[in-house]
């Protein structure tokens, strides 16, 4: 199974500058407003998207006004479409790319123009799309060696999958269980790193120390876009 990035992105947004922030919120500010369109409703608690796009958002230090206006202000917001880009980076690799845009023209020539840069090309519609299945994520910061009471905590909450690594936990959840599980881990002291809903691909790519670099520019170049809201891939990175 492939990591969906995974801890080379967290590295990155630990390092976004301040001067990058008003771009990182207006990225949220967008996710937000899909998950509530998608949703159907701007209660968290009856939204799950929703719910963990706010709290994603709240880890990336977004003040609570901001994520309050991004709510309130969906309605407003009817010339934003979501637009899903496939396609082929190098070394096989596979990219599923979300975007939040009131120009599709724009955009599509700028991911294209992204993965042609990279050695890759844009895919049509379907072409990698159904090897990616929805799932919600949560790392866990390792911060001790023994990790084993953690993932107990993570299956009795119900985590369909735990995996450890170099860095700590990769605990995947139903996407509806994100929230539950995570509060559960932070109950049993866990740092958690990220929790949110990932697509993540069942035809995991395996890649040499040499070509992970390549791979992992064309990732931050696209996530980096102002209209992407989420990168996935199925690079093991």
């Amino acid at each position: 199974m492939s990591g969906h990035s995974k801890w080379a992105q967290i590295k990155r947004t630990k390092g976004v500058l301040d001067q990058k922030r008003g771009l990182l919120f207006s990225k949220l500010s967008k996710k937000i407003s899909i998950a509530v369109k998608e949703g159907g409703s701007g209660d968290p608690s009856t939204n799950y998207k929703l719910k963990s796009a706010v709290e994603y958002a709240k880890d990336q230090g977004m003040p609570n006004d901001n994520i309050e206006r991004a709510i309130k202000n969906t309605a407003n917001a009817g010339e934003i479409k979501e637009v899903v880009y496939e396609g082929y980076g190098p070394f096989g690799t596979a990219f599923l790319v979300e975007a939040a845009t009131d120009n599709p023209n724009r955009t599509t020539n700028n991911i294209k123009h992204i993965f042609s840069k990279a050695g890759g090309n844009m895919g049509s519609q379907g072409s990698v799309a159904w090897q990616f299945i929805t799932k919600g994520q949560i790392l866990v910061e390792r911060d001790r060696e023994d990790l084993s009471d953690l993932e107990l905590a993570a299956i009795d909450a119900g985590a369909e999958d735990v995996r450890e690594s170099e860095e700590g936990l990769e605990v995947y959840t139903l996407p509806l269980d994100v929230q539950k599980i995570k509060q559960a881990l932070i109950t049993a002291g866990a740092k958690i790193a990220r929790a949110d809903i990932i697509k993540e691909s069942s035809q995991g790519t395996d890649l040499t120390e040499e070509q992970k670099p390549k791979v992992d520019t064309l990732f931050a170049e696209l996530e980096n876009d102002e209209d992407v809201i989420a990168v996935h891939t199925s690079a093991n990175l």
